[in-house]
């Protein structure tokens, strides 16, 4: 008889989740300070205390991608792989989105007709406009790639998986290319899928998260030396493009230049940061602190589908007793991080809570 060896669990991809998910709602606390009506900029201190908080943390979704992808091959049999991943992305991320239509009723944002033709519309998009849902469309994209990947990813060598990740890369590169060259590699206004198309987007993490699975998953010397290089360094991009560019810029589309999650400084940050904290290994830590550890990662995506909401009580609750954003960014943040947790830990205690919590 054989029997089959459960892998060890890796708390280092655990802790990655859970510092994740604290980024994301801290990017979300610092947009009050320095985006308007309209999507205009506000420069004001507060915005540059906003600048070098968060920073770091437009690591936040790369990170969350980037894990997802690690634990996404093999696919042996995609109706199974569907019927789990897309089931419990889908149905709790459907469940949200009519919640967060009666939250905007409750908050004034027009009435019971509103929230209907809201709940209609979520088979289009959102249903009503959260802006952080886009990232669920984005990773069900992903997903329903996966099988077609799936032999790829598995048995490329080194050298091919190398030349995606260089060509990707170089997609990764232009936003800045384009500060020089509005238009290249075939960009036109009527051709949206110029030469680099293909190479560009999320899915090089996902390629990034299982090459350093296959390559470079035992824990390194250089493995933190060239992590801590690459978050120093473009932390400083990340951070002084955003500070450069306060003043000038009107709008948060053109700011936010240095800050998006495809561009090479954020993914050379992301690459940093999972080298470092992949292997993390803490001797004598407490049975408690990891099962809390490991139960707000298995949390997570309940609580980034629900975070708005207290998000935004927290803001309206702290926003006026405090000055500044120095404190105002990661006490909102923080409070809205631990009551949202303890809200989606709540609700996994009710029957078939996964389709509600994921």
């Amino acid at each position: 008889m054989t029997t089959t060896v459960k892998p060890a669990r890796n708390y280092g991809l655990d802790v990655l989740r859970v510092i994740a998910c604290y980024m994301v709602i801290q990017v979300h606390s610092g947009e009050f300070y320095y985006i308007g009506d309209g999507g205009v900029v506000l420069n004001t201190p507060d915005a540059q205390v906003v600048d070098w908080y968060n920073s770091i943390c437009r690591i936040c979704v790369p990170l969350f991608v980037m894990i997802s992808g690690f634990f996404l091959f093999p696919v042996n049999d995609a109706n199974t792989f569907f019927r789990k991943r897309l089931s419990r992305v889908a149905i709790p991320f459907v469940f949200w989105c009519i919640l967060y239509a009666f939250y905007q009723y409750f908050m004034g944002a027009g009435d019971m007709g509103t929230v209907m033709l809201n709940i209609l519309k979520i088979p289009v998009n959102y249903g009503v406009e959260i802006g952080h849902l886009w990232f669920v469309y984005m990773l069900l994209g992903l997903y329903l790639f996966a099988p077609i990947l799936s032999s790829w990813m598995q048995t490329t060598s080194r050298k091919g998986m190398e030349f995606y990740l260089i060509l990707w890369g170089i997609a990764c590169s232009l936003p800045y290319i384009h500060l020089i060259f509005p238009e290249i590699w075939g960009e036109a206004f009527w051709n949206k899928t110029p030469m680099l198309y293909y190479f560009s987007g999320f899915l090089g993490y996902v390629v990034l998260a299982n090459y350093i699975k296959r390559f470079h998953m035992p824990a390194r010397t250089w493995n933190y030396v060239a992590g801590t290089l690459l978050i120093i360094v473009d932390y400083a991009i990340t951070a002084y493009g955003f500070m450069h560019r306060l003043p000038t810029e009107k709008y948060v589309s053109t700011l936010e230049l240095t800050w998006s999650f495809e561009v090479i400084n954020v993914v050379m940050m992301t690459a940093g940061v999972f080298l470092i904290v992949k292997n993390i290994s803490i001797k004598n830590i407490p049975s408690t602190f990891q099962k809390l550890i490991l139960d707000i990662a298995a949390r997570s995506y309940g609580i980034y589908l629900a975070h708005i909401m207290l998000l935004n009580f927290y803001h309206s609750l702290l926003d006026e007793h405090f000055g500044s954003a120095v404190i105002k960014v990661p006490l909102i943040a923080l409070c809205t991080f631990i009551t949202t947790y303890v809200v989606i830990k709540l609700l996994s205690f009710l029957p078939k809570s996964k389709w509600l919590v994921g």
